[in-house]
């Protein structure tokens, strides 16, 4: 067993002792050892300067550091290196350290508790033996920062999340040395990130066509999101990679209303001027008050709406509204819905948006229309991968983020396709360029897979009639 601790944690942790390189060895987990102060102190007494982590069902990783032994018969040590600390809070990395005031009190040892420090405590993780509750521990020590040890402005809600269930609690030996890394392995692999990989991204979206038994000259793509979620600016990056060069044609930006006001239909050419095989259709952003509803949403899926319909909240498209197709064919009705959310304010999505999404995937389901989200800005969710884009599939918070977002969908998660758009950008980079068309790719396949059930469906309801006319 090596134990829940990232090697980012260990660097943090690492940094806050602040003498050196050091190795973590892991001597003792009540979910291998059992939850209990004696064996604790068989495993964890005499072995020098340690470190207790605690994980909680929330997500939330915190515990504190001691540079002494925590064998003794019922005294308080004063360890001027010590320190409690916070690495994650409900998931998401919140690294603060809570440092010792020196008042005495830095660690608590007794043989009938675990690990406890500070006066009064501030932490006391348990007490004699705690037993598993169905895949949880409730230990029955508390949290009371703020005695012997600096709580930064925070309160113990909002280290441990006001309770102390706990999934696991380790500790493990601090030692001077050079670790050995755990090998990062990607929780969406792909290959190599080079210049072979993005031309054969790039050779098999040009290359993509849609079924030629439909008739279809391109797939239509719907893109759907709140205002400033990145919808624009995601069709700007595809037509810039494709164009070489940074490119403008949708109107994007920061606003409290959407700077789409139009059902716009977008192709993408390449340096020769010819056109791909898709479409990618922006409409208006969705927003608490106005903007699509499900009737329009319905006319966008059917092809009712025609390209560059002006949207008027004041007066709703209607089967009697001028330019309404009353017979749209396959080709003007969407084969894909890429649903667009900003990756920074996922958990902060307004709840009535959060509803039009979901009456929309209704319809959307009833007709069999695939759906993607797009999960964009998530350069500013990871500093290792506002270093490099390359980096997304490596970073815990991205995979966390889309996690959440396809539990806030109901999507399965290789539908929730994270970018970083051209925003900034004077040039084109690669890694922006690689991880745009990974996901255009992904959406063009669902589109292709939306179109052969179209064929299913074409030929099944040929047979079905080939068989009413033989009886007739």
């Amino acid at each position: 067993m090596t134990g829940k601790l990232s090697d980012k944690d260990m660097d943090q942790l690492e940094q806050w002792i602040g003498t050196g390189p050091k190795t973590f060895t892991l001597i003792y987990a009540i979910t291998r050892d059992g939850c209990n102060a004696t064996t604790f102190h068989q495993k964890c007494d005499n072995q020098g300067a340690t470190v207790t982590v605690l994980y909680n069902q929330q997500g939330s990783v915190y515990g504190g550091y001691t540079s002494a032994t925590w064998q003794g018969s019922g005294q308080y040590y004063n360890d001027a290196n010590a320190f409690l600390y916070q690495l994650h809070y409900s998931k998401t990395p919140t690294p603060t350290k809570f440092p010792y005031n020196g008042n005495g009190n830095g660690i608590y040892k007794v043989s009938n508790y675990g690990p406890t420090f500070g006066g009064g405590h501030d932490l006391n993780t348990f007490t004699g033996t705690v037993n598993n509750s169905g895949g949880y521990f409730v230990l029955n020590g508390y949290m009371g920062i703020g005695n012997s040890y600096n709580a930064q402005g925070k309160n113990t809600n909002q280290i441990n999340n006001g309770n102390m269930n706990v999934t696991e609690l380790e500790v493990y030996k601090v030692a001077d040395g050079q670790r050995k890394k755990k090998k990062e392995e990607p929780w969406r692999k792909t290959k190599g990130w080079n210049e072979k990989f993005l031309d054969e991204l790039t050779e098999d979206i040009v290359s993509f066509k849609p079924l030629p038994d439909l008739h279809i000259s391109e797939a239509r793509v719907l893109m759907i999101g709140p205002v400033g979620a990145g919808k624009s600016s995601f069709y700007n990056t595809i037509n810039s990679i494709f164009r070489g060069r940074i490119t403008q044609r949708a109107c994007s930006g920061s606003a409290e209303q959407s700077l789409t006001t139009a059902y716009t239909p977008y192709l993408v050419r390449v340096r020769s001027g010819a056109n791909l095989n898709f479409k990618l259709c922006d409409t208006r952003g969705l927003e608490e008050a106005q903007g699509l509803d499900v009737l329009e949403c319905n006319y966008l899926l059917e092809g009712n709406i025609p390209e560059y319909y002006q949207f008027n909240p004041a007066s709703p498209i209607s089967a009697e509204t001028d330019g309404f197709v009353d017979k749209p064919t396959l080709e003007d009705k969407v084969h894909c819905v890429v649903f667009v959310m900003d990756s920074t304010t996922l958990e902060v999505t307004p709840a009535k948006i959060i509803q039009k999404i979901k009456s929309f995937q209704t319809l959307m389901n009833q007709k069999g229309i695939p759906q993607a989200l797009l999960l964009t800005k998530v350069d500013k969710l990871c500093k290792d991968v506002e270093k490099s884009v390359s980096q997304v599939f490596k970073s815990e918070t991205v995979e966390e983020h889309v996690e959440k977002a396809s539990q806030l969908l109901g999507l399965p998660r290789g539908n929730v396709l994270p970018v970083k758009n051209y925003e900034n950008e004077m040039q084109l980079e690669e890694n922006i360029s690689i991880l745009a068309l990974l996901s255009l790719r992904q959406i063009l396949y669902f589109a292709e897979d939306y179109m052969e059930n179209m064929m299913d469906k074409r030929a099944a309801a040929q047979r079905k009639t080939e068989k009413v006319n033989v009886k007739k």
